[in-house]
């Protein structure tokens, strides 16, 4: 204990303290295990799709078919977002960060959501499916207002994902494409306590609206060490151009010990499972889209940086090629996460309001004690 009675955490940063019991998530980071409600990750991923996985981390449990089917129609029927959202998006200058969009238009989605202030349990589910069904809408047209092109309104004939890329592009994509970015969905839709989640969770816990915890949310999930990794992944890609450049700059970023984003993790000791579906998805999406350059220089850094460190790649590592190889711009990578972690983050804020205290944690006080005032005209 410190001296002032606050339990001292190894390396700070709340490592190892588990700050409240949760229901939705689950990780073993010493077997590399992450599960939804009891539910491995890898049997979600290869037989999941989005809805049925939100509808499993907001109700707690598989739907029955008929309840995913009625799941599925509320979202569709929420997707489109009030015209007073396209005002407020119109109004932010072009070259806006697409998450400083995001995080600005979800927060107006609060005035203008139709169940207002009304806090009562059963509003708050109604803003979160809502919330979930929309966040893939602001994001198709936050990139559609910048680039000068005219939204494209949600087709309910399509599932979630087919209907992002649809909206993001103005066409339809492959099956292929949508199952991949489905996929993708389904990996990212929860994490137990990261950054974000506890950030809405802290906001949840003041009361604070969903709109609002969500915001806070998102604000958080910008920074590169946290959702913005992925971005960077990709740049670092882009910086080194070709396979037969990444031999070279992989060793002068270690010579210099220079972070190599995409790499290691906070809670797996071994491999991510969520990189294990996502370098599958990133090769084969290269080789159908015929260009596999993105893969090979990922594969190769993965190799050496393995080789060299002992570090894993994380979710951030292949899913940068992998939409990447979806045609999908680099500044929109975070943005996409969002899409999926809203499901994980509004059933957190469902849970932390169910049995709500207020997430208070204490300092480990270092500075100074007992220093006299000195009045202003005595000081040197």
């Amino acid at each position: 204990m410190s001296t002032t009675g606050v339990a001292k955490q190894p390396g700070g940063g709340l490592r190892n303290v588990a700050v409240s019991e949760s229901r939705i998530s689950s990780i073993d980071g010493e077997r590399g295990i992450l599960a939804y409600r009891g539910i491995d990750i890898h049997a979600l991923a290869e037989a999941s799709t989005f809805e049925e996985t939100a509808f499993l981390l907001h109700s707690g449990r598989l739907p029955r078919k008929d309840e995913l089917l009625a799941y599925a129609a509320e979202l569709r029927r929420e997707r489109p977002v009030p015209d007073g959202i396209l005002g407020v998006a119109r109004q932010l200058p072009r070259a806006t960060h697409p998450m400083t969009a995001l995080r600005t238009l979800v927060s107006a989605l609060g005035a203008f959501d139709a169940d207002g202030e009304d806090d009562s349990p059963a509003a708050r589910v109604r803003k979160c499916r809502r919330l979930t069904a929309q966040m893939a809408t602001v994001v198709a047209l936050i990139d559609r207002l910048r680039n000068g092109r005219a939204p494209v309104s949600p087709d309910p004939a399509l599932g979630h994902a087919a209907n992002f890329l649809y909206m993001l592009k103005g066409e339809r994509p492959t099956e292929t494409e949508a199952r991949s970015v489905d996929v993708a969905l389904v990996l990212h839709a929860d994490h137990e306590f990261n950054a974000s989640t506890f950030a809405a969770r802290v906001a949840a816990s003041t009361l604070a609206d969903v709109h609002g915890a969500i915001t806070a949310a998102l604000a958080t999930l910008k920074g590169p060490l946290h959702g913005g990794a992925n971005e960077a992944v990709m740049k670092t890609l882009e910086e080194i151009g070709g396979v037969g450049r990444v031999d070279a700059f992989v060793g002068e970023a270690l010579a210099a010990k220079k972070k190599l984003m995409g790499f290691g993790h906070a809670v797996y000791k071994t491999e991510d499972p969520r990189a294990t579906h996502l370098r599958r998805m990133s090769k084969a999406l290269g080789e159908a889209r015929g260009e596999t350059r993105w893969y090979e220089m990922s594969e190769r850094m993965e190799a050496l940086v393995k080789a060299q460190k002992g570090l894993n790649p994380n979710v951030d590592f292949y899913s940068a090629s992998a939409y990447r190889s979806l045609g999908i711009p680099t500044d929109l990578f975070t943005p996409l996460f969002a899409v999926s972690r809203v499901a994980g983050w509004t059933a957190h804020v469902l849970e932390q309001l169910d049995n709500n205290k207020l997430i208070r944690p204490e300092a480990d006080y270092q500075g100074p004690r007992n220093v006299a005032y000195v009045p202003l005209d005595q000081r040197a």
